[in-house]
């Protein structure tokens, strides 16, 4: 059975032949704290209180397995590995859960391929839906028998802000502290609602990819009806941000990126134009469309230094400019001065959303249908083809998101 884990750094470090990070994902145990707080379940999303009971509850049906496999990245060059690992077990204010899939992102491809320094050996994987099947001691009987009951289905977000430090207390929980300084979990609290009605494997994309397009078109961007937004590069973040677009009223859409499939894709995800940026210059294109003037939005999730530049050049005056697309360590990227000085145009770096604000939101339209989630979806593959899925990211051939089914 796969079975997943959020954990603290105590569990972590007794697994000393690893330096994992602090999320597990591509595990059938994910072990990073998936605190009770910072889940979001199918039922409610409440703020929970700590509770009286000192005994965990485990899943019926013979209980949790001894063992769970992860797929190991030890180093550039060499297929990812299928692992044994201890099952730990969930702290106070922790829950455990079964992992039933995990988004394909390209940050771990970054990491595949040494472009980015992380520790190894570790577990990649950071987007994932599941099923709650244990409660950690201490836990109250409102949340076990109604806001987090075992059989829950919940997402995580990436993000697992600890929800006290400076930028936590001002709303501002996507530059947490403590989860960038120590990349470990503390738990955080969730407000608000919902009920989620959605395939497992599927959802997992609302913590990564779904999450990162709706910071940065809402935080960021802060698109509003009647705007025009140009997405350049049409991948998973990239064709979630069209869906929020389309979503928010933005009045032309245009998808920019190099391959006819994901471009015609994006018709389908609400791009009322599309550029081939293999056969015409995107932002010669992208004013054309516009007029001369250029969009109000324009929105980078490709993370190359030539896009960044076209992200750049395509808004109009006092534009902006959302930068979402991660890359090699080292690499910069470059503007024209004077046009940004005499036009006034923002350039906005956007690393995901905040998570307690967010994705009770995102469940909320993905459940409704306003953000389409098997559109995204366009492959699955099983926990054992981990290696195949990283390969076909590399290589381009998966158009919207990929998910790695553990079951």
């Amino acid at each position: 059975m796969a079975t997943s884990l959020l954990r603290r750094t105590s569990i972590i470090n007794n697994a000393r032949r690893f330096k994992f990070p602090s999320s597990w994902c591509l595990s059938e145990l994910l072990t990073e704290h998936f605190p009770i707080d910072n889940a979001v379940n199918e039922n409610a999303i409440h703020r929970v209180s700590k509770g009286i009971s000192f005994y965990s509850q485990v899943a019926s049906g013979g209980g949790l397995p001894s063992s769970m496999r992860g797929a190991v990245f030890w180093e550039k060059g060499k297929p990812l590995s299928i692992e044994e690992f201890h099952i730990p077990r969930p702290k106070a204010g922790e829950v455990l859960v079964k992992t039933k899939g995990c988004g394909v992102c390209r940050s771990d491809l970054h990491v595949i391929k040494d472009e980015n320094p992380f520790s190894s050996p570790c577990v990649l994987g950071h987007e994932i839906t599941g099923e709650v099947v244990e409660h950690g001691p201490l836990t109250d009987n409102k949340t076990k028998e109604r806001w987090l009951p075992i059989g829950s289905r919940v997402v995580g977000s990436f993000h697992m802000p600890c929800g006290t430090c400076f930028y936590c207390s001002k709303g501002h929980d996507d530059l947490c502290e403590q989860f960038f300084a120590y990349n470990k979990a503390k738990g955080t609290l969730y407000d608000g609602e919902t009920r989620l009605f959605l395939r497992s494997s599927e959802s997992a994309i609302l913590g990564c990819a779904v999450f990162t397009a709706y910071g940065a078109m809402t935080h960021a961007a802060k698109v509003r009806p009647g705007d025009s937004v140009a997405v350049i590069g049409t991948g998973g973040v990239g064709s979630s941000c069209l869906q929020i677009a389309r979503a928010f009223g933005a009045f032309e859409i245009i998808a920019v990126d190099i391959q006819d499939d994901k471009l015609d894709q994006a018709k389908t995800f609400g791009a009322t134009h599309t550029v081939n940026a293999a056969r015409e210059d995107p932002v010669g294109k992208i004013m054309e469309i516009t007029g001369g003037k250029g969009v109000d939005v324009a929105v980078e999730a490709l993370g190359k230094p030539q896009t960044f530049s076209q992200c750049t050049q395509s808004v109009k005056d006092g534009g902006k400019a959302v930068m979402i697309g991660l890359t090699q360590a080292g690499a910069v990227g470059q503007i024209e001065i004077n046009r940004l000085v005499r036009r006034k145009i923002k350039i906005i770096g956007s690393y995901g959303g905040r998570a307690r604000q967010d994705l009770p939101k995102l469940v909320r339209l993905a459940e409704t249908g306003v953000f389409n989630l098997s559109n995204t979806v366009s492959r699955r593959y099983n926990f054992e083809e981990v290696d195949k899925a990283f390969a076909d990211l590399n290589q381009g051939k998966i158009v919207g998101r990929a998910v790695i089914e553990i079951r």
